[in-house]
């Protein structure tokens, strides 16, 4: 059974561009992965991505996702409620087109609809406007979360390309 998924892709070229959403209290802090730690990464891709089909990466060996998360290239972040996990985000640093791509980014279940989104967001493209970047992007999908475009649009990125695909 195939199923029609609508997928867009998304931008935003300056930092002055952000509409930022306000960090929700003195409880949140967000901080890099570091030293970098697979198993969050895969932890987090598992629990928020079960409910929205991310699958490729369910097959990656220990040694591919260590290899992933070892590149010069990605950083990875981690907001917490004090001691708490609650999201993260990935961020692919392509220097070559003086580019970010935030890659992978969500809130684990028991947090969603808080308001978080907007904040964890706002940090990831500020995060992502480093080194000369002129420019940063994602994609989204149907499968994903219910407000997941409008958080993107919310705060002033601009869709790009749209594509429908049949998985």
């Amino acid at each position: 059974m195939t199923e029609e998924v609508k997928r867009n892709y998304l931008e935003i070229n300056s930092l002055q561009d952000l509409n930022e959403g306000n960090k929700p209290s003195e409880d949140y802090s967000l901080s890099l992965i570091n030293p970098i730690n697979f198993q969050l990464n895969k932890f987090f891709y598992k629990n928020i991505g079960k409910k929205h089909k991310w699958v490729d990466r369910l097959t990656w060996s220990e040694e591919k996702w260590i290899n992933y998360v070892s590149s010069k290239n990605v950083n990875s972040y981690v907001l917490k409620n004090k001691d708490e996990l609650v999201g993260f985000f990935e961020l692919i640093f392509h220097s070559e087109n003086s580019e970010t791509e935030i890659a992978y980014f969500g809130i684990l279940e028991e947090y969603q609809n808080k308001k978080l989104g907007s904040f964890l967001l706002s940090e990831a493209i500020k995060k992502s406007f480093v080194n000369n970047t002129k420019r940063v992007w994602v994609h989204t999908c149907s499968l994903d979360h219910k407000n997941a475009l409008s958080n993107y649009i919310s705060r002033g990125m601009k869709i790009f390309k749209t594509e429908i695909l049949n998985i």
